[in-house]
């Protein structure tokens, strides 16, 4: 069976909100699963944008590297993006209204109930982003870490890529339901998990993902985290900010 419409996802985010940050792969085994996507590094160390084949950190001021293969990654979701669905959007005054659209745009082919990967390359007014220092604790939830160690930053005026995933309402604590972006500057400089955006114009490249693989932590460590104890609350604050 052909790999091009799965999803590749290590861990759970109910786990990572509780804590468990520790490495389950490596950004080498991660980008042979998929080309394009998101996630985070071993002990919350900056924000992963996968794009064209490549893992980009983006560290706790918004510039942006690319971490050693060897490094580890707690958590993640890519896929490979074959851009089945293209078209244009234009004057997106913020988050929101992309996300609306991308809504629109799946509910329309009968999308809402699997999941997407997507791509939007444009220009931006405006990026309110975040990244965060690594935390090297155990059991301390995502929230604690963020509100200790974050730090949001704007870019202005910019070219970029915004890459996403999207997980309908009934895999809610595998991942986040709805659109989660991440951004990353067109010379591959500045990048961070997104808060907000002004979008001037853009190509949205989008693929529909009706398979799921799911990598899950062996350690023994992993079965001491009480998952369904992730509160949705604490979920959406570290999401939305």
């Amino acid at each position: 069976m052909s790999d091009e419409n799965r999803m590749y996802q290590v861990s759970t985010l109910q786990a990572l909100a509780l804590g468990y940050t520790r490495a389950v792969i490596t950004v080498e085994e991660l980008l042979r699963e998929g080309d394009t996507g998101l996630g985070t590094f071993e002990d919350v160390n900056g924000e992963m944008i996968v794009l064209d084949g490549h893992c980009y950190r983006a560290t706790q001021d918004g510039s942006v590297v690319e971490p050693p293969g060897d490094s580890g990654v707690p958590f993640s979701a890519v896929a490979k993006l074959h851009g089945k669905r293209e078209f244009q959007l234009e004057s997106m005054p913020d988050i929101q209204s992309i996300r609306t659209e991308l809504t629109r745009r799946i509910e329309e082919h009968f999308g809402l109930n699997s999941m997407h990967v997507v791509r939007i390359d444009g220009t931006f007014d405006r990026v309110d982003a975040r990244s965060e220092a690594p935390y090297r604790s155990h059991h301390v939830t995502l929230k604690t870490v963020l509100d200790s160690n974050q730090t949001a930053f704007i870019f202005e005026n910019i070219k970029g890529s915004l890459v996403g995933v999207y997980y309908p309402d009934h895999m809610d604590g595998i991942n986040m339901p709805g659109w989660h972006l991440h951004f990353l500057s067109e010379d591959r400089t500045k990048g961070g998990h997104v808060f907000d955006v002004t979008l001037k114009e853009g190509t949205v490249r989008l693929d529909k993902i009706n398979r799921i693989e799911i990598n899950l932590p062996k350690d023994a460590a992993f079965d001491t985290y009480s998952l369904k104890n992730a509160s949705d609350e604490e979920i959406k604050k570290v999401e939305k900010g």
